[in-house]
């Protein structure tokens, strides 16, 4: 079930000088914080200051698209806000791919206002999707994500993320019978450079 991922050495690279900077950027552990699942944490990850760095989104965006080139998949996306930038990244990167991926996210709540839909961008009925996320905890988000992304009679291919916390993210989708593929998780964070 696990997606083999063959990195060469320039991956292998990129992916550490991706995992310094958000150990740099977008890693705290100076305090007690709220997560998006309710629950309380003494690591933190905010990965919107690596996703808005030149050099961080293009790193993450050619390593997300190794990690899902060999899935059937033909759309990109997750729940704003925090999954917006990768997927904007990923799509744009993806056109020098042989499979260019469509993107979109899904609104936290209807919009009242214009076409008053939930999801914006490119999600045709019946597509593959594959839904990205930047931090997982217990997977709620991705899971916001999935039931809407259903709505349209999309399959999921995959949940993506930047970074899992594990913290049950990967069982909890599991449960529902999708992957979840992290770049990272906490233990790449915690202690040591």
């Amino acid at each position: 079930m696990a997606q083999a991922a063959a990195f060469d050495k320039s991956a292998d690279a990129k992916r550490e000088r991706l995992r310094q900077l958000i150990k740099h950027l977008s890693f705290r552990n100076d305090r007690t914080f709220t997560l998006a699942s309710g629950g309380t944490s003494t690591i933190f990850f905010d990965l919107k200051p690596t996703m808005l760095d030149p050099e961080g989104i293009d790193l993450l965006a050619d390593l997300l698209l190794a990690r899902i080139a060999a899935i059937d998949a033909d759309h990109i996306g997750g729940l704003a806000m925090g999954a917006v930038p990768v997927v904007v990244a990923a799509v744009l990167k993806s056109r020098a791919t042989a499979r260019p991926l469509r993107g979109f996210w899904v609104r936290k709540e209807q919009k009242d206002h214009g076409a008053a839909k939930r999801v914006d961008g490119h999600l045709v009925e019946g597509s593959r999707v594959i839904i990205a996320e930047d931090v997982t905890t217990t997977g709620g988000s991705a899971m916001t994500a999935i039931e809407e992304v259903r709505k349209h009679q999309c399959s999921i291919a995959a949940v993506v993320t930047i970074v899992d916390r594990l913290e049950g993210a990967r069982e909890n989708l599991a449960r529902a019978g999708i992957e979840l593929i992290a770049l990272f998780d906490r233990n790449d964070f915690v202690g040591g450079d």
